[in-house]
């Protein structure tokens, strides 16, 4: 089924006259890809399509929300049905959200758009057949498994193309489409009850042509798995860690872009205390941002799903926070501008404020100059996995290394880096100029995950980091 079935006007025509402050609609049709290996056996593998629509509607300051995947009357045929069923979903959101509302609506005004975006693809991952698919992965399965001492593999693949149809009742119409690209490759390696793992992830918007070369990635990933089981493990203590850039982005990411989500802000005290805009969190050369305007990365878009135009926000600029992410409401009422950030995984969820692209903008250092003056320290890269709470965290980076007299010494088994948001920015005392960006991750909130999102940063240099094992 194809929102296609419903014409531009029909759709305009279920979010048009009802008593509410704000009406709108979301038709979303996805179809996916999925390989999933585990060992020798692929586990599973196979194509899914979901079709479906949602209805969203505030009245007096309370929200009501209808999701959909069917007609309305189940006897009618499909387009017949689905088109009737629209209104009727709506007018159900507004009587919800009549039992909820007891204020005053507020939303920050953006003017009404009409546009259709269509995906800017380099290579479709659409025109390859899911065999060939599998015969691509077949063979990095198999030079993994074929380095000596790797006893055990993951891989997963998935492509989606997606294409959302918003409407609302002040005016804007849009269609928009992507096509998202992702995968993972992980080796385990085992000796006398010993386990190390090494692994990569990696992502592309509207992209296939990366999954064609990652001959060298798996025989890297294996053999440094297998390396593992020799390598020592650091001595707890404080030292100067330098992040790659994979590493410092899922720091950005986690640690300070979670907390710059306004709606986690507005409805925190202890927040709003802490995240007070104009405060110095950071040297003069710290520089956060996120942005979906940023062009060809999973977290870019044009409009979000509330229908707001993309932009670019700074959240710190020269180590001061200015700035925070927000939907058409967390923008209204704490009187900021509107910043794109609403998201909503598909159809069955709203829009919540959620990240994008969050990164470090560059600086002026080379690596040579982040490392030429640690006497003792360690280089932690890639990623593994990590917690936050409020303003503390505890990451695990993939692998790492001793940094001795300005120098990369011996490979350290993985690492974990514990520490205080606030405390750790200011540390940062070096930023390299080598910008790159993590696609390969996905971002989890509000029961919402996977969302597509890209996190990035330069090298960055951190005096007087908690290092201990993972």
């Amino acid at each position: 089924m194809s929102d296609q079935l419903i014409s531009r006007d029909e759709i305009e025509k279920a979010v048009r006259g009802h008593n509410a402050d704000y009406v709108e609609v979301r038709i979303d049709d996805t179809a996916t890809n999925r390989l999933v290996y585990r060992g020798q056996e692929l586990e599973e593998i196979g194509r899914t399509q979901s079709f479906g629509g949602c209805a969203r509607a505030l009245v007096n300051g309370g929200w009501g929300f209808v999701s959909f995947n069917r007609p309305q009357d189940p006897s009618a045929p499909a387009d017949v049905g689905l088109r009737a069923g629209i209104r009727t979903r709506v007018e159900e959101a507004v009587a919800m959200a009549r039992h909820v509302g007891t204020e005053t609506s507020v939303l920050a005004p953006v003017d009404p758009v009409v546009d259709v975006v269509t995906a800017n693809v380099v290579m479709d991952p659409r025109k390859i057949t899911l065999a060939r698919k599998k015969e691509i992965f077949d063979g990095y399965n198999a030079k993994m498994l074929s380095v000596d001492g790797v006893t055990s593999t993951n891989i997963v693949y998935g492509d989606s193309h997606k294409r959302v149809t918003f409407a609302s009742s002040e005016g804007s119409y849009i269609e928009q489409e992507r096509i998202d690209v992702i995968s993972r490759l992980a080796a385990t390696a085992r000796r006398n009850g010993d386990m190390q793992q090494a692994s990569m992830s990696l992502g592309a918007l509207n992209d296939f042509s990366y999954i064609d070369a990652l001959d060298e990635a798996a025989y890297m990933i294996a053999n440094r798995a297998v390396e593992l089981l020799n390598a020592p493990y650091v001595e707890p203590g404080v030292y100067p860690v330098i992040l790659d850039p994979i590493l410092a982005g899922v720091f950005c990411h986690e640690a300070f872009g979670h907390l710059s989500e306004s709606d986690f802000v507005y409805e925190n005290d202890r927040m709003k205390e802490i995240m007070v805009l104009g405060r110095q969190f950071g040297q003069k050369h710290l520089n956060i941002v996120d942005g979906a305007a940023v062009p060809g990365l999973r977290g870019s878009f044009k409009y979000d799903d509330e229908g707001t135009p993309a932009t670019k926000t700074d959240l710190i600029r020269e180590g001061v926070l200015v700035g925070r992410l927000h939907s058409r409401e967390t923008a209204g009422k704490m009187g900021e501008p509107p910043s794109g950030n609403a998201r909503a995984i598909d159809y069955r969820f709203p829009p919540i404020v959620r990240m994008t692209n969050t990164y470090i903008e560059e600086g002026e250092a080379s690596f040579d100059d982040l490392i030429g003056d640690v006497k003792l320290g360690v280089y932690a890269r890639n990623w593994f996995g990590g917690t936050t709470s409020m303003e503390m965290f505890t990451f695990s980076a993939g692998e790492a290394f001793m940094i001795r007299d300005g120098k990369i010494a011996e490979l350290l088994r993985p690492v974990k880096l514990t520490g205080n948001l606030f405390t750790t920015l200011e540390n940062i005392d070096g930023i390299g100029r080598d910008l790159d960006f993590n696609q390969g991750g996905g971002c989890g909130k509000g029961g919402q995950m996977p969302l597509p999102v890209s996190n990035g940063s330069p090298h960055i240099r951190i005096q007087d980091c908690v290092v201990g094992e993972r």
